[in-house]
This record gives C-alpha cells, structure tokens and sequence, in this order.
C-alpha cells in the first residue's frame, strides 16, 4: 500500500473538511477541485457519480463523498483514510464550542460572523448547482437533462419529497441501463 496516497487523502479531506462551512454541498465543490482540477486524480465525470452516490446513500454527504472518492483512490486503506481526515475536525471544533457554548450564544460577534458565513454558504451552494447542471449538460445527452429539469420541477414547484424523487431517478437510471445492456448484447 502506497502510504504517500493514503498520507495525501488524509490531508486533503482533513484540510477541506477544517475549513467547510456550510454542511456537505459545500464540500462538493472543494473536492472537485482538490480531487478532479488540482490532483486529477479522478475525472469530472467520475466526481459526477460520486456525487450522485453520496447524495443516494444514507448519511451525510461530506462522508459518503469521502468514501467513494477514498476508495476509487486506495481502496479500504483509502476509505478510512479519507473518513478520519473528513471526520477530525468536525470533531475537534464541535468538541470546543461545546464547551464555550454558553458564551458563543449570547455573542454579538460570533452571531454576526455566522450570518456571514451563510450568505458565503449561499453562494458556494449555488456554484455546486451549476457544476453539477452543467456538467450534465455537457454530456448532451437529452434524457439526463430531461430528468434533471423535471427532478427540479417536482422538488422546487410541486415540493414533493426528495425521497421519491431520488427513487423515482434510480428506478430511471437501473432501467436505461437494462436496456443499455440489452442492445449491446444484440
């Protein structure tokens, strides 16, 4: 096992999780450009349905994203590799405001800097939309970007559970990729 990989991952997940804010989306965008524009470890592409495969698993996305990409890169060695380095500083940060909490909540400054910090949030949340849309877009390929329109459709006008969408889009995905199978076997 190459421990120089292993010893990279862990810095890099350890590095962009200490300074994520803003919960998993966020951490999208860090990793497509550690993992895919700086490293290119792994493609656009492949950042794509890691992305998807973290969203669909249970669980928050910053691990589940750490977990593929960890395994793609070193297999198990990867994964636990990747996971401590995206779970430690959570940890250690949320271990220390719990015990200044009292003082944090009362704050005027620390209650301004975190409004702050939401609008930032916002708008790296918004870039991730657009990597991810534009990626699919990219591919030009109709059914996919049909199926990202209307999965927005249903979630933002008709508000119906993501649950059902995320299903609705696998029983989609597992289909196109039976019959996929089935043509290349004629």
């Amino acid at each position: 096992m190459d421990f120089k990989i292993l010893k990279k991952i862990f810095i890099s997940t350890f590095y962009l999780s200490a300074f994520t804010f803003g919960g998993g989306y966020v951490i999208v965008t860090l990793l497509k450009n550690k993992f895919v524009n700086d490293l290119k470890w792994i493609t656009e592409e492949e950042m794509l349905d890691f992305v998807a495969i973290a969203q669909s698993a249970p669980g928050p996305i910053a691990i589940n994203g750490a977990v593929v990409v960890g395994y793609k890169l070193a297999g198990i060695a990867g994964v636990l590799s990747a996971v401590l380095g995206a779970v430690l500083p959570p940890f250690i940060i949320l271990t220390a405001v719990s015990f200044f909490y009292e003082a944090f909540k009362t704050n005027p400054i620390i209650q301004s800097v975190l409004y702050g910090m939401k609008a930032g949030v916002g708008a790296v949340i918004a870039s991730v939309v657009y990597d991810m849309g534009s990626g699919v877009v990219k591919t030009g390929q109709k059914t996919l970007i049909l199926i990202m329109i209307l999965a927005f459709i249903a979630d933002y006008f008709l508000q119906i559970n993501v649950v059902y969408i995320i299903i609705t889009v696998i029983i989609i995905g597992v289909l196109r990729t039976v019959v996929r199978e089935k043509r290349c076997l004629k």
